[in-house]
């Protein structure tokens, strides 16, 4: 039996905070490479990373989840994890190898789409190893950037922030692998959609084993 869809709501407080994250996306530029607000910059990371975590709470709590939360949500960390890394490494905060190997990895699952799409399939669902890298790297990347002030305690927070990061880094690849032995299965054991088959409206996902 297909599993039941969430309702197709917009007004939600989830949706409504994953808006705002949006938004701050090019405040965050803004302040960091036009205003140079580090303080401000940092602001929005937290709030951000809090409101990332609030959102899935509130969705179940309050039976607020809908469909287009379970598509704007991974939507706006995906654009986070592309633009927050891009635009600190834009400052000279982290090195460009770094956002480089993180773009390398979301280029390289991006490409696999085509072959879920093909076999009816919109993703595969996110698994806990990949949850932990996000979140530390969400963690990371604030405190790296308090890390910036000439001062003791700003040193000791941006090496617990590179901490963060380095870790989140290898969870980030450890994840993208267990994604490829997953994708190796779908593609052995669903086959292809018949040409003309009609897509499904709403295209389920597979769960890990």
């Amino acid at each position: 039996m297909e599993p039941a869809l969430p309702p197709n709501r917009v007004l939600t407080v989830p949706n409504a905070l994953s808006a705002i994250r949006l938004v701050l996306i090019g405040v965050f530029v803004y302040v960091l490479l036009v205003a140079h607000a580090n303080g401000w910059a940092v602001g929005i990371l937290m709030f951000s990373g809090a409101s990332d975590w609030a959102d899935g709470k509130i969705a179940r709590l309050l039976n607020q989840s809908s469909r287009l939360g379970v598509l704007l949500d991974p939507a706006v960390d995906r654009l986070y994890m592309v633009c927050v890394p891009v635009v600190m490494a834009m400052s000279g905060i982290v090195p460009w190898w770094f956002v480089a190997v993180l773009l390398a990895r979301d280029g390289l699952l991006a490409a696999t789409l085509p072959l879920l799409w093909s076999r009816g399939l919109s993703a595969l669902p996110v698994t806990y190893i990949g949850k932990a890298a996000t979140f530390a790297l969400m963690s990371g990347f604030p405190l790296v950037l308090l890390g910036t002030w000439d001062a003791l305690w700003s040193r000791v927070v941006g090496a617990c922030g590179w901490a963060f990061l380095i870790w989140g880094m290898y969870a980030y690849l450890w994840a993208f692998a267990l994604y490829v032995v997953q994708m190796t299965l779908v593609v052995r054991r669903i086959p292809r959609l018949k040409d003309g088959a009609r897509q499904p409206a709403a295209p389920k996902t597979v769960e890990h084993g």
